[in-house]
């Protein structure tokens, strides 16, 4: 209903009309856990299976979101909400590109911990490490959390890695401010040592304090900050310039026979959060395309195409 997303009868009159034994069809979508930013779904798979699923929402700007996820899972956790918001789900089965069945839910995030705003400084870092220390449950093998370290950056993302030199952690949870100041938590699971930090601005200055949890208590604190790249190609071609473009390098001075050349970029369909669209290449091939605009905040965003194809739906 919120994102034009069809209502719970065509899901009934669909286990009328595909009879099939082994008709795929999804359980409940049931809330596992919520913290003020975050909320963990899981569902289940009574009969059949799907490629994939995909799970549909609105953030706190009231904007589509649509998060694409693995076939095989059964759960997922859903990072950058604002605290103390009723949010509504709807997940879909998915054969293909065909949608098959569909469920939703509402969640409530968490009230705001004062805790988290404002984020520590480095100085709590080493109380932390005092404090808590000579405590009752100390045992020998306490666990501690080695250096939070910078892997790689892009213009949008930050990946991150730590190591765990002694004892182990139930979870992690990453809390930094985005671009608009406001505090993020991104619950990581136990088992990982790596994370990637989606959604940011270019060339900006974050900090990210990692946390090791167990249970709901925070064990060990290190921090680290990161400056995103710059952006790639920005800004835009305007028209001028792509003409220009056109012109300087069709009279190529080593001209092949046959030199790549792309035809008009054409709208094929848009829908509220949607935008399909087609070209062709009437001479000579490309390796790949890249499709480059700018999204509702006006950040940049670049989208990889495969050389084979002449159509991209942009979510």
């Amino acid at each position: 209903e919120e994102l034009s997303l069809p209502s719970e009868v065509p899901q009934h009159e669909k286990s009328q009309t595909n009879i099939f034994l082994a008709e795929s069809v999804l359980g409940d979508l049931k809330v596992s856990s919520v913290t003020p930013s975050s909320v963990q779904l899981h569902w289940s798979v009574p009969q059949g299976s799907f490629d994939s699923f995909m799970l549909q929402y609105r953030d706190a700007h009231g904007q589509p979101q649509a998060l694409p996820i693995d076939g095989g899972s059964h759960s997922v956790t859903v990072p950058g909400l604002s605290p103390s918001r009723r949010y509504r789900f709807h997940l879909y089965g998915l054969r293909g590109r065909k949608k098959i069945d569909h469920v939703s839910t509402e969640a409530v995030t968490a009230a705001a911990e004062p805790e988290e705003q404002p984020l520590p400084s480095e100085k709590p870092q080493h109380e932390n490490h005092q404090t808590k220390s000579p405590a009752s449950e100390a045992p020998l093998m306490r666990a501690v959390l080695g250096e939070l370290r910078i892997s790689s950056v892009t213009p949008s993302s930050v990946q991150l890695h730590w190591s765990v030199p002694q004892g182990s952690f139930d979870s992690f949870m990453l809390q930094y401010r985005d671009a608009h100041g406001q505090p993020q938590a991104l619950p990581i699971d136990g088992g990982s040592h790596s994370v990637t930090v989606p959604g940011l601005s270019p060339s900006r200055r974050y900090r990210f304090h990692l946390y090791g949890m167990q249970g709901r208590k925070k064990i060990d604190h290190v921090s680290t900050e990161a400056v995103t790249e710059e952006p790639e190609e920005f800004p835009l071609p305007s028209e001028e310039q792509k003409h220009e473009k056109l012109h300087t390098e069709t009279p190529p001075s080593d001209a092949p026979p046959v030199q790549a050349v792309m035809e008009e970029l054409r709208v094929s369909s848009v829908t509220p959060s949607s935008v399909q669209l087609h070209w062709s290449v009437p001479q000579g091939s490309f390796d790949s395309f890249m499709l480059q605009y700018r999204d509702a905040h006006g950040q940049p965003q670049a989208l990889p195409i495969d050389g084979g194809s002449h159509s991209v739906t942009v979510p």
